[in-house]
């Protein structure tokens, strides 16, 4: 009871950060409106319903684990539409009060429960796993028999792990008719290990957290273990893809629901452009939103009950989906931009319209006297070559996981680096010439290249990146 009381300390920081609601006006195909045209507050004349309090259950899982969960719902007769929110990593079912409180006076049954191995729950942490999958239709199950949860009008939501999780639960349970993942992951695979690449620094946050508020499975252990001395990796990517919905995309599209999703575009935890592959696969109702900053800061004050585009998005979509209102959300373009420094809104018909131009760039030898390659629309014609050495890292890195992108979120500054300062024996620099003034970038960038290792030991896998907007 002290760990759930005191939780609600986690429930108040997971709402210390939030998006700025900033975009810039996109390129030809774009539909650019107003903030408030694109995600339209849920109008207040439905948020008066009375209510009961919350009360906290305990729902047994089937294996007799038990879930810590609180309830709340409209005191008004007859069948409601019900909502299922899933914690957050390190988090519990108190971090979403202020929102689950929302939506019952909007008419909601609403439902937090706190995933196993976590807190006050049960069992050990499955991680998405088979157990999990369980454990929600188990919450449903409970949720039907115990409440006036109308069982044709059920949606499942979360942020982060919960995100994951309830994706992941829309493939397995077709009475989950909508669901929204914010901050989530689709390919976790692409998350932990994208490009052969390893994560230290979210993988020892997440191994951090679980030490410290859950109970880890010997099968977690070993393969965190495993992960930071690099040692075979496949038992983990097979882990990884049985708990994707990326994997499980066919079952989902059968059962059909109404999935909105909603990352950062820096999100150090779960990078976005794996929700941009799964967007394109989905058959049924969809919406992507992807707004600047990082992991969990787009929606992060919302959790906290104040204004925010992210939970408005969430309150139109099972108002849509759950209730059947008109509200039009379903007939917006579903794929809807933010960013910094502009409070317009970009909206495309899909993903495919984001981009309607590829530049090529060709890289050059490096001049000796600052070690710096030209970038440019020229092809080389000469055969160049570069040596580096791997294994030491340089000023030109990713930053530190959920602060550099997330301050760029709240402070409108992008994160820069001084390019002298970057060790020309541990890096390739290539620069362009200056942009146009007012010139702005945003793009996937890719870069062909042909590399030799001239060592056994390490690995080296060619990327190429550049500043996005």
């Amino acid at each position: 009871m002290v760990l759930r009381r005191a939780a609600v300390l986690s429930a108040l920081l997971a709402g210390t950060t939030f998006a700025a609601l900033t975009v810039t006006a996109g390129s030809a195909g774009a539909a650019v409106t107003s903030a408030g045209a694109v995600t339209r507050p849920v109008a207040a004349a439905t948020a008066g319903v009375p209510i009961t309090g919350f009360r906290f259950v305990d729902i047994t899982a089937r294996d007799g684990v038990v879930l810590k969960a609180n309830l709340v719902a409209p005191t008004t007769p007859g069948h409601h539409p019900a909502i299922v929110f899933v914690n957050s990593w390190g988090l519990n079912d108190l971090q979403y009060l202020a929102q689950a409180s929302a939506f019952a006076r909007r008419g909601y049954v609403v439902l937090s429960y706190t995933t196993r191995g976590f807190w006050g729950s049960g069992g050990e942490i499955d991680i998405a796993g088979p157990k999990d999958m369980a454990d929600m239709s188990t919450v449903l199950d409970w949720l039907l028999a115990n409440t006036a949860a109308d069982p044709d009008r059920l949606g499942a939501a979360g942020v982060s792990y919960g995100s994951g999780l309830t994706l992941l639960a829309s493939a397995f349970d077709p009475r989950i008719k909508a669901v929204v993942a914010m901050s989530c992951w689709t390919d976790l695979v692409e998350s932990l290990y994208g490009d052969d690449t390893r994560r230290p620094q979210t993988v020892w946050l997440l191994d951090t957290a679980a030490r410290l508020v859950g109970r880890r499975s010997a099968e977690f252990a070993a393969l965190v273990q495993a992960y930071f001395a690099s040692q075979d990796l496949e038992p983990l990517k097979n882990w990884g893809r049985a708990r994707s919905a990326s994997t499980y995309i066919d079952a989902i599209n059968r059962n059909h629901p109404a999935i909105m999703m909603a990352n950062a575009y820096g999100d150090s935890i779960f990078a976005p452009n794996q929700l941009v592959d799964f967007f394109g696969k989905l058959t049924g109702p969809k919406r992507l939103e992807l707004a600047p900053g990082d992991h969990v800061v787009a929606e992060g004050l919302g959790l906290a009950g104040l204004p925010n585009h992210v939970w408005d998005s969430t309150a139109r979509w099972f108002e849509r989906y759950l209730v059947g209102s008109r509200n039009g959300i379903d007939t917006e373009p579903p794929v809807v931009m933010r960013h910094l420094g502009s409070d317009a809104v970009e909206s495309y018909s899909d993903w495919a319209h984001v981009a309607t131009s590829t530049r090529r760039l060709h890289l050059g030898g490096a001049r000796w006297w600052d070690g710096t390659g030209p970038l440019s629309e020229t092809a080389v014609q000469t055969d160049w070559s570069q040596q580096i050495s791997m294994g030491t890292d340089t000023w030109a890195d990713a930053g530190v996981v959920l602060l550099t992108n997330g301050l760029t979120g709240l402070t409108g500054i992008q994160p820069t680096v001084w390019l002298p300062a970057i060790n020309r024996r541990n890096a390739g620099v290539w620069v362009s010439d200056p942009l146009p003034g007012g010139g702005a970038i945003r793009a996937a960038p890719r870069c062909t290249s042909r590399s030799t290792r001239r060592s056994r030991r390490g690995r080296w896998s060619p990327t190429c990146t550049t500043p996005t907007r």
